[in-house]
């Protein structure tokens, strides 16, 4: 079902500030999607799904899963917006937004603009946290909060995790492994590099008054002042994205045909794996995917190669043309012409 739940209360001023009720993380995917491409609002949210695990936008879902861990313990699939890795939802965990609009020539992806007010707030409760790496928070080098974001035309989603008390052992158990990350596959090195703010709290507060205490300090710092909710319409449009996207087998999961040529490397930005099919010399069918970040959609290079020979030399002809950095943020070109050779 893709109702809500509940009301969603926000206040505005600079921005649009929700708190969404419902614990459904296909609805409260389709609300950010709703408010990215069908308002002009600047927008701060705070959310929470029930036990899931949320995909990135670029990842091949049952690579990421232990799907008999998830299928046995309940866990709902749901694929975000934005790119990055796959990340586990339960209500130990608060999920906060930033929706603004941007000038559409200044296309960063940074990730501290929008992590520092989030700092600061817990740093004024007594937590040590700060910036790590391409998009953490830590507590002396364990993960408290993940990050991702996603350009649409003028306007930009940042959105992020923060473990206060989640269940790290479900955390563990319902993601796969990537070796590549780690220097063992056992579960423990996961486990080994999250922790929970909780534990760091000189006082003691459950996650709804953590909930409450960061509202708070956010709409101070934006002078916010009235309140409101999600319209009746507004309702209406964001169940419908949640019943007829985010909620859909060919979303979460999407058919994966079988490949002739699989690749996969690490990149400064993250990890990239190509899947290609090549018939009568040129390429027939092209997916990527990876936890990687990006300014453009991968699937417009996807097009520019659909057809093209594959050989050195027209593939990096159309690499230069459709420069790598914009669909693979950290990536090279070179990187990206090995990968699909």
């Amino acid at each position: 079902m893709c109702r809500d739940g509940g009301n969603a209360v926000s206040l505005f001023f600079i921005m649009r500030f929700l708190w969404l009720t419902t614990q459904n993380p296909h609805f409260n995917l389709a609300v950010e999607e709703y408010l990215l491409t069908q308002t002009q609002d600047d927008v701060f949210m705070l959310w929470q799904n029930d036990n899931s695990v949320i995909i990135g936008r670029h990842q091949n879902t049952l690579a990421e899963i232990n799907l008999d861990f998830v299928e046995k313990e309940n866990i709902v699939i749901a694929r975000r917006l934005t790119g990055g890795g796959a990340v586990f939802h339960d209500l130990g965990n608060l999920n906060f937004s930033f929706i603004q609009n941007i000038n559409p020539n200044e296309k960063e992806i940074d990730f501290v603009k929008y992590l520092q007010p989030i700092v600061d707030a817990l740093q004024s409760l007594g937590v040590p946290a700060a910036f790590s790496g391409r998009n953490d928070l830590v507590i002396y080098d364990k993960k408290i909060s993940g990050n991702a974001m996603v350009f649409y035309g003028n306007r930009v989603l940042e959105h992020g995790t923060l473990l206060f008390s989640t269940v790290q052992n479900n955390l563990a158990q319902a993601l796969k492994v990537d070796p590549s990350k780690f220097n063992d596959k056992a579960v423990k090195s996961v486990r080994s590099r999250v922790t929970n703010i909780s534990e760091y709290l000189p006082q003691p507060m459950t996650v709804l008054e953590f909930k409450d205490y960061l509202m708070d300090f956010i709409l101070k710092q934006n002078q916010l002042k009235e309140v409101d909710g999600l319209s009746a319409e507004e309702q209406r449009i964001v169940s419908d994205l949640c019943e007829n996207k985010f909620s859909t087998w060919e979303w979460n999961y999407g058919q994966s045909p079988k490949y002739a040529f699989d690749r996969k490397l690490r990149t400064k930005g993250g990890s990239v794996e190509a899947m290609m099919n090549v018939q009568n010399g040129r390429i027939a069918d092209l997916r990527f995917f990876g936890d990687f970040f990006s300014r453009k959609n991968p699937e417009d290079l996807v097009r520019a190669l659909i057809g093209v020979p594959h050989v050195e030399s027209e593939i990096r002809a159309v690499l230069y043309q459709n420069p790598v950095e914009e669909y693979f943020n950290g990536a090279t070109l070179e990187e990206i012409l090995s990968l699909l050779m």
